[in-house]
């Protein structure tokens, strides 16, 4: 490998292969470090921040750093039907969040709610049942054996797909 000395980004460095982060302008690199280490460090260490009960129903959707117009937000995501709880425990976990920074970091927090998809998965399950026992029966009344022992067959070569 050669060493170049007159690229623009550092005095010398190693022609070839380089990680993203040194490609980047440094003002660049300064704002993608500063949001991305609350983000980051928030989501590794969310089961202690927020406890068991929560983790399981709640996840930080995005961080906003503050600027002129708005104070510095978390946005969280909810699974619909549990957010008072995470609106009572919102102030315990904004400070555990600032202490675990050891400075204010967030200031606002904010809750989307979403569906749950298991529950969409059922009731499709519970259709479909209810689908194919009308099917059973709409063969069942067919007077012609080879067309209805035909239908039989599609439908199991089709349920295995």
């Amino acid at each position: 490998m050669q060493f170049k000395k007159y690229t623009k980004q550092r005095n010398g460095s190693i022609q070839g292969l380089r990680s993203l982060k040194d490609t980047l302008p440094k003002n660049i690199q300064k704002f993608i470090i500063k949001r991305g280490h609350v983000y980051s460090k928030t989501l590794h260490n969310w089961k202690y921040i927020v406890g068991d009960e929560l983790f399981k129903v709640c996840y930080p959707k995005s961080y906003k750093n503050s600027n002129k117009l708005s104070v510095s937000t978390l946005l969280i995501m909810v699974k619909r039907g549990h957010e008072v709880e995470l609106e009572y425990s919102k102030k315990e976990i904004m400070d555990r969040l600032n202490s675990l920074f050891e400075n204010s970091v967030v200031k606002k927090i904010k809750l989307i709610s979403f569906t749950d998809e298991s529950l969409f998965k059922k009731k499709n399950d519970i259709q479909i049942n209810v689908e194919k026992n009308n099917y059973i029966d709409k063969v069942s009344r067919i007077k012609n054996e080879k067309i209805k022992k035909s239908l039989i067959q599609l439908s199991k070569v089709l349920n295995r797909k």
